[in-house]
């Protein structure tokens, strides 16, 4: 008697792996260190039954779940630091990073700010996640369409973030009680809540402020725009 080979085992052998073979797997074909739940299917694909690898994985602390169908790598197959940047702007959205980690990146607060603060069209959320606190405030969407840069960090990555102008602008926008009607409460609200020093504002453009207090039909905004022409006298 003949004994013909089952094909079907030795198609299916190679899909016989542990989870260590699985992220071995996944980390050859994902690039970056965020990744999404489809991307980690279509790593998959030739798996039975996906969803429990992907459960397998998280277990296993080879991936770590940042909210439902957003992922990270662990430390153990991590290639360099995931950017929470890029992050706040996969969690919610449309979202662009604003408020105080804006104000921090450009130097404009001096204080660490360890919230992910970000702007929205949305309703005002906030998400604790293992890769830390994200918040988002809601503004008009008119506010929100003008003001963002696109920031690359290298490796074809980029997260998307507002100018310092309008960083600033939205804060003020939404400190709604501190209740600024004159110059000089303006420059006591930047000095004393944010501390900000008035001459730093130099390198900002009025213009661009002027703009944004158009679409938020805000004194305080204009107020801001004001002080910063003075400055740059």
């Amino acid at each position: 008697m003949i004994f013909l080979p089952n094909y079907r085992f030795i198609q299916q052998s190679h899909n016989i792996q542990g989870p260590i073979g699985m992220i071995e797997t996944i980390r050859k074909k994902i690039e970056h260190e965020e990744f999404d739940y489809q991307t980690l299917l279509d790593c998959l694909k030739d798996y039975a039954r996906p969803r429990d690898k992907i459960s397998a994985l998280l277990k296993q602390g080879f991936i770590i779940r940042v909210k439902k169908g957003l992922y990270i790598f662990g430390d153990e197959y991590r290639r360099r630091p995931y950017s929470r940047e890029i992050l706040a702007n996969l969690i919610y959205g449309p979202s662009y990073i604003s408020l105080d980690f804006a104000l921090q990146y450009y130097r404009l607060i001096p204080e660490r700010v360890e919230a992910l603060t970000s702007v929205t069209t949305g309703r005002s959320r906030r998400f604790l996640t293992p890769a830390g606190l994200f918040t988002y405030r809601k503004i008009p969407l008119e506010a929100f369409r003008i003001g963002m840069d696109r920031i690359e960090i290298g490796d074809d990555r980029a997260f998307l973030m507002a100018t310092p102008e309008k960083a600033l602008a939205d804060k003020l926008y939404d400190s709604r009680g501190a209740g600024i009607q004159t110059q000089k409460e303006l420059i006591g609200y930047l000095e004393d809540n944010l501390r900000i020093d008035p001459v730093a504002l130099k390198d900002l453009s009025s213009t661009d402020i002027d703009a944004t207090a158009l679409r938020y039909r805000s004194k305080k905004i204009r107020l801001l725009s004001d002080l910063v022409r003075r400055v740059r006298q």
